[in-house]
């Protein structure tokens, strides 16, 4: 699969707000956009550390999914999101490897990127996301 870096970072969190704030004010990071993402009942926030990106994820529905990995986990690290190329490619090659696929087929996710994710039954307990910029 050889992605080419962990593209983002993806934490739950109740308060966007909130969150924002420490993150500005703790860690001296800036937050470069906001986003939602309706049909993800999510809303979106975005900090750069290098060359990696952090998402803050908050749900804008108590049964999407980050509602409910909030209400069953707590706020905390979501997913990890690796950058490809070839998601198309890279999904038919995890399945045929025998990783179990949420997505089969890619979809938009945040900042426009084709997203894709692995269920974490197959990642040792880590969800995981692959994402690819656009041609």
């Amino acid at each position: 699969m050889k992605p080419t870096h962990i593209e983002h970072i993806g934490i739950a969190v109740k308060s966007l707000d909130d969150a924002i704030s420490f993150y500005e004010k703790v860690y001296g990071l800036e937050c470069y956009a906001v986003e939602e993402v309706a049909d993800q009942k999510v809303k979106t926030a975005f900090f750069k550390v290098g060359d990696t990106k952090i998402e803050l994820l908050e749900s804008t529905d108590s049964e999407g999914p980050i509602g409910k990995f909030i209400e069953k986990k707590g706020e905390g690290i979501h997913h990890l999101a690796f950058a490809v190329d070839g998601l198309d490619d890279k999904l038919k090659a995890a399945e045929e490897a025998g990783v179990r696929l949420i997505d089969k087929q890619p979809r938009k996710g945040a900042e426009g990127l084709n997203i894709a994710f692995l269920h974490p039954k197959s990642t040792f307990g880590v969800l995981t996301e692959l994402c690819e910029t656009p041609k």
